[in-house]
């Protein structure tokens, strides 16, 4: 009999699950999968050694339905041994949470309050912590949050140019994809040495998309502030935008505050700007369409804008990692990037970034540029077995 970790990934339509020894940990967990296109009329749901298969919904709705496919998994796959933590990746935890937490009753009342700064995450990770709470109440569960990596930045990175008394009511810039960056500061320390140790900016290209500029394997800088909206442009999210545009949609156009929190969360981004899709390769599949290669080209640019300030806050750069799915996975984005950033020494090998090896720099490059698998699961049943 072996203990295990259940590790839960939750977003607005898709759950990433995974088990873990929780005695050895290892960052290849023998069983996992996900459940994604969650309520859509192609959700499926994968999971290690079996063929991808169809997520029926149910009477309680399609993410509940999720959720119990992935429990009733999890109990075949236990066998005989024993479930002794479950994880979740949870994106906000204001200013009263960075260090991984057991979640009780009164924590959870407390994450709820922070579901209008991730709305596309936290009321998902909330809602499948509030299932087990109330079904297997003594089963310890563990909240890890996206931004504990940031809690030490520099001051001035965490200020927002808003009035003081503000600030003492937590309204100042957090960072998010704090697992993530978790990882990859800890996988480059081990496979590049000291040059990761130095001036490095990593990349995480997902559905939600942010930069972070690190030193000494440490967040100095990051590009999502106080919610997950800010920095880059994403999937449907605008990334940094122009307050007045707020301002002018509610005044001028007479949205609604409910209607601008969609559009900037699930209408804007690729998807926005394309009007076609928020998928990558549907883009650049169409890219003899002038809105799908102009929302490639404002994806690149912000891209190359927000790499080129990281560099200017870290006087330098000596590394730059991409990760998670655009990241790991989106040849083509990579190489529209780098190409820009030759002035900052940047020179990649077309064949090693075709094949998405993990450095895809040449020789000559002053800049090591490399391809790092993300593996926030296992930096959340890491912070679970640490608190048992």
């Amino acid at each position: 009999m072996s203990d295990r970790i259940l590790v839960l990934n939750c977003g607005s339509s898709s759950i990433k699950f995974a088990l873990f020894d929780a005695a050895t940990l290892p960052r290849a967990p023998p069983w996992g999968g996900k459940a994604v296109n969650i309520g859509s009329a192609n959700a499926v749901f994968e999971e290690s050694g079996a063929a991808a298969a169809p997520l029926a919904s149910s009477a309680d709705g399609a993410y509940r339905a999720a959720l119990a496919r992935i429990r009733e998994r999890v109990r075949e796959c236990l066998g005989d041994d024993r479930l002794v933590a479950v994880a979740h990746r949870v994106v906000h935890g204001g200013a009263k949470y960075f260090d991984p937490v057991r979640v009780d009753a009164a924590v959870l009342a407390d994450l709820r309050s922070y579901v209008p700064l991730a709305p596309l995450h936290q009321p998902f990770a909330l809602e499948a912590i509030a299932e087990l709470l109330a079904t297997q109440p003594q089963l310890p569960q563990v909240a890890c949050f996206d931004t504990g990596f940031h809690r030490d930045m520099p001051a001035v990175e965490q200020m927002l140019p808003l009035p003081r008394a503000l600030r003492e009511q937590g309204l100042r810039r957090y960072g998010f994809h704090g697992l993530s960056y978790e990882y990859l500061a800890l996988a480059l320390g081990e496979r590049h040495g000291e040059r990761a140790r130095g001036r490095t900016v990593c990349a995480h290209l997902g559905s939600g998309a942010s930069l972070c500029a690190m030193q000494k394997l440490a967040s100095v800088a990051t590009t999502m502030g106080f919610s997950a909206l800010d920095g880059l442009m994403m999937n449907t999210r605008c990334g940094a935008l122009d307050p007045g545009v707020v301002i002018h949609l509610m005044q001028i156009r007479k949205l609604t505050l409910e209607d601008v929190g969609h559009m900037l969360y699930h209408d804007s981004g690729l998807l926005g700007v394309s009007g076609i899709s928020a998928d990558p390769r549907v883009l650049l599949a169409r890219e003899g369409e002038e809105p799908a290669r102009e929302a490639l080209d404002l994806y690149v640019q912000r891209l190359v804008r927000e790499i080129g300030a990281l560099a200017a806050v870290l006087g330098g750069l000596e590394l730059l990692a991409f990760t998670a799915g655009v990241g790991e996975h989106r040849p083509e984005i990579r190489e529209r990037a780098c190409a820009r950033l030759g002035f900052l020494g940047v020179e990649i090998d077309a064949a090693a970034n075709a094949a998405n090896a993990p450095v895809i720099s040449t020789s000559a490059s002053r800049v090591l540029v490399v391809v790092e698998p993300t593996n926030e699961e296992w930096i959340a049943a890491r912070a679970a077995a640490r608190l048992l």
